[in-house]
C-alpha cells in the first residue's frame, strides 16, 4: 500500500487537489488498491478558492512523515493567501524532509513555487502556471531553478 501525503494550503484550488484526491481514490475501489491519500494542512479549517471550506484528515504538526511513500501539493490563488501557507517553513520542512528520503514530490501550478520556495528545486528543471500575463515563471526563475516551458516536467 502506497500513502500518499495531500499538503493543502489555505488558498489552495480544490480542482487541483481532486486530480490526486479522485484519481487515487478511484483505485481503492475500482483499481488494485494500493494507494491512500491523507490530507493534511496547518488549520483544522481550510478556505480553498471561491471560499469552499474543507476540513483535513489530519493537521501536518500531528503526522509522522516517515509514513508516507508521496508528497501531493495542489496549486492556488495569491488572492486567496495561498503564499501564506505554502512559503511557510512547515511546508517547507515537509517538502524537504520527502526530497530527503527520495520519495516522489508532486506539484499542480503554482504549488511549483513553494517546492522552489524551500530551497530542493535549485538548478532543478520545472515548470509553473504560465499564462502569457503572469509572472509566475520568472518568479519560479528567481529561485535558480531550469525554468521548462513543457506542461509536465520531471526531474
Amino acid at each position: 500500500m502506497k500513502k500518499i501525503l495531500l499538503l493543502l494550503a489555505n488558498g489552495f484550488e480544490a480542482y487541483e487537489a481532486s486530480v490526486f484526491t479522485d484519481v487515487l481514490g478511484w483505485n481503492q475501489l475500482e483499481g488494485d488498491g494500493s494507494t491512500v491519500v491523507v490530507t493534511a494542512g496547518l488549520h483544522k479549517e481550510l478556505k480553498a478558492t471561491w471560499n469552499f471550506c474543507v476540513t483535513p484528515e489530519k493537521l501536518l504538526m500531528d503526522l509522522n512523515l516517515d509514513e508516507f511513500d508521496a508528497l501531493a501539493i495542489p496549486g492556488g490563488f495569491e488572492e486567496a493567501d495561498f503564499y501564506d501557507d505554502a512559503f511557510s517553513e512547515q511546508f517547507g520542512t515537509v517538502i524537504r524532509h520527502f526530497n530527503d528520503q527520495h520519495k516522489p514530490i508532486a506539484s499542480i501550478c503554482v504549488a511549483a513555487l513553494a517546492v522552489a520556495h524551500s530551497g530542493v528545486l535549485k538548478e532543478r528543471r520545472a515548470t509553473t502556471y504560465n499564462h502569457p500575463t503572469s509572472q509566475r515563471l520568472a518568479q519560479l526563475a528567481t529561485y535558480g531553478v531550469a525554468i521548462s516551458k513543457d506542461r509536465i516536467v520531471v526531474d
